[in-house]
C-alpha cells in the first residue's frame, strides 16, 4: 500500500468539507490556504471579534499540504541554534523566540481541549539520542548552549543509561538529551478540527476554489473576486509558485512511512510508553513518533530537491527513499524487522534562505504572508496565526515585537545554483553521518571536513 497513514487514520465524521465560492464576495479578511497558517490566523481573528467577517479559500481541500502530511510533532525545538539566532538579533530576542515555541506547544494544546478536537495529542516531549561519538559531542554542546542562555533542567535535560533505555531504547544508544517541550499528535486530526472551531465561529471555509491572483485587498479565483481589506496568504511551500516569490521559498521534500500496529511485547522492548517523539543526532534529519493507535510512523528529508523548485504530486513517494526509510527505522529498533510497513506518504514543505520563518503585514497593500517553517510548522503556524491576528489588529505585543514579525530573508539564489547547492547539502549531511559512524584514522577528519561543508552551506 502506498498511501498516508493520517489519511487513512482520518475518518468521515472527522473532516470538515467547504463549499466551493459561488461568485463575488466582500469579507473583512480574505485568507488563501487551509492549512494550519490560514485556520489558525482565521481562529484568533475570530475569537478577538466574532463579528468580523473572514472567507478561507482553497485549492485542494483542508490539511492538503504540509499541515496534514506532516510528522506529528508540535515542537518547541528552534530550526536554528540559539547562538545563531542571538548573532542576528541579539541574546534577549533568541531568549525570548525559545521561550514563546514552548508556550506554543502548550497554546496548541489547550485550544485541542478547549474546542474539543480529537487529534491524539499526547505531551510526552522529545528524546534525541546520540549513536555516535560525534552526536554525542553535538548534544553536549547543545545542552552546554542552552544552559549558557538561561534553560535549566525543565527545559532540556541529559538521560542517563538506565532512564535513556526506559524512555526510547533505540538500538546503539550511548546518550539522549530530553525536553518536555513537545507533543505528539495525529496532524490531519488536528487541521479538520481547527476548521470545524472556526466554522462554528462564522468563518466561511470555500474549498475546491482555485485562486488565480492576489493583489493589493482582492483575490481572484476561478469561481468570482473575493474583496477583503486584508488579503493573508498562507500557502507555505506552493508560495514559491506566485510570481515574484520565486526565490523567497524553495519547497523541499520530506517522505514517511508508517507500520502496522505493534503488539505489547514489542512496545516493551521500545519504550516511548509517554509518546515521546525521537529522532537521533545525525545530519540528515529523521523523526518519528509513537501513534495512538500503536504504529511507528517515521520520516527524513533524504528526497531530492526538484530543479526549479518544481511541485508535482508524483514527488509525493518515492521507493528509494521508502526502503531507506524502513531500513533505518529498522537499524534504531531491531524488533520491528518483520512488521509490515503499508504505508509511504510525504509532500513539500518551506523553506527561506536563513531558515527562519516569518509572519507579515503590508499596510499599504493589505497583503499578509506568513511561512518558511523548514517542517517545524505545527507549533509555529500557532505563533504566526497569533502574529497575523495582532499585526491585522493593529495589537503590538511581545509576540509581533520579535524578529519573525516582518522578517525580511535574503531570497535564494538562481537556478542552477540553488539546485546544486541544495543537492549537494543534501549530500554532504549524508556523507557527514557516514564519516560519523566509520572508524579509523581518517574518520574524524572527513567527519569534521564534511560537518564544515554542510555548516558552510546551510548558513545555520
Amino acid at each position: 500500500m502506498t498511501g498516508s497513514l493520517w489519511e487513512a487514520t482520518t475518518p468521515a465524521d472527522v473532516r470538515v468539507a467547504g463549499e466551493p465560492l459561488r461568485g463575488d464576495l466582500d469579507v473583512d479578511v480574505a485568507v488563501v490556504g487551509a492549512g494550519l497558517t490560514g485556520l489558525w490566523t482565521a481562529y484568533y481573528l475570530a475569537v478577538a471579534d466574532p463579528s468580523r467577517r473572514v472567507a478561507v479559500l482553497e485549492r485542494e481541500h483542508v490539511g492538503f499540504g504540509a499541515s496534514g502530511r506532516n510528522g506529528g510533532w508540535c515542537s518547541g525545538l528552534l530550526v536554528n541554534s540559539l547562538g545563531t539566532l542571538a548573532a542576528r538579533h541579539g541574546r534577549d530576542a533568541a531568549v525570548a523566540m525559545q521561550r514563546q515555541l514552548h508556550v506554543a506547544v502548550g497554546e496548541v494544546a489547550a485550544v485541542v481541549e478547549r474546542e474539543r478536537i480529537d487529534a491524539h495529542l499526547a505531551h510526552g516531549g522529545t528524546v534525541t539520542v546520540a549513536r555516535t561519538s560525534k552526536q554525542e559531542q553535538r548534544l553536549a554542546e547543545e545542552l552546554e548552549e542552552a544552559r549558557a542562555f538561561g534553560f535549566g533542567p525543565d527545559d532540556l535535560r541529559w538521560l542517563e543509561a538506565d532512564e535513556l533505555a526506559v524512555r526510547c531504547a533505540m538500538n546503539g544508544r550511548r546518550a539522549a538529551l530530553y525536553t518536555p517541550h513537545c507533543a505528539a499528535l495525529h496532524p490531519l486530526r488536528l487541521v479538520h478540527g481547527l476548521a470545524a472551531a472556526v466554522r462554528r465561529r462564522g468563518v466561511a471555509i470555500h474549498d475546491h476554489t482555485a485562486v488565480v491572483d492576489v493583489g493589493p485587498r482582492r483575490v481572484g479565483t476561478e469561481r468570482g473576486v473575493v474583496r477583503a481589506d486584508v488579503v493573508v496568504v498562507a500557502t507555505e511551500a506552493w508560495s514559491s509558485a506566485w510570481p515574484g516569490r520565486e526565490r523567497d521559498l524553495v519547497p523541499l521534500y520530506s517522505l514517511m512511512i508508517g507500520t502496522d500496529p505493534l503488539d505489547d511485547d514489542q512496545w516493551d522492548r521500545i519504550g516511548l510508553a509517554g509518546r515521546e517523539t525521537f529522532h537521533d543526532a545525525r545530519n540528515l534529519i529523521i523523526y518519528g513518533q509513537r501513534t495512538a493507535d500503536g504504529r511507528l510512523a517515521f520520516g527524513g528529508r533524504g528526497a531530492p530537491y526538484h530543479f526549479g523548485s518544481r511541485i508535482d504530486p508524483r514527488f509525493d513517494t518515492d521507493q528509494r527513499v521508502r526502503e531507506l526509510l524502513v531500513e533505518v527505522l529498522r537499524d534504531l529498533f531491531p524488533v520491528v524487522g518483520d512488521v509490515d510497513v503499508p504505508y509511504h506518504w510525504g509532500g513539500p514543505l518551506g523553506v527561506p534562505r536563513d531558515w527562519q520563518w516569518t509572519a507579515s503585514l503590508d499596510r499599504a497593500t493589505g497583503l499578509a504572508h506568513a511561512g518558511g517553517y523548514v517542517g517545524d510548522g505545527v507549533s509555529t503556524t500557532n505563533v504566526a496565526g497569533r502574529v497575523l491576528a495582532g499585526l491585522i489588529d493593529g495589537h503590538r505585543n511581545e509576540l509581533t515585537e520579535l524578529p519573525w514579525a516582518d522578517h525580511r530573508p535574503r531570497r535564494w539564489e538562481p537556478e542552477p545554483l540553488r539546485w546544486l547547492g541544495i543537492n549537494f547539502s543534501r549530500h554532504a549531511a549524508a556523507r557527514a553521518d557516514g564519516a560519523e559512524q566509520a572508524t579509523g584514522r581518517t574518520a574524524g577528519v572527513r567527519s569534521r571536513a564534511w560537518s564544515k561543508v554542510l555548516s558552510t552551506l546551510t548558513g545555520r
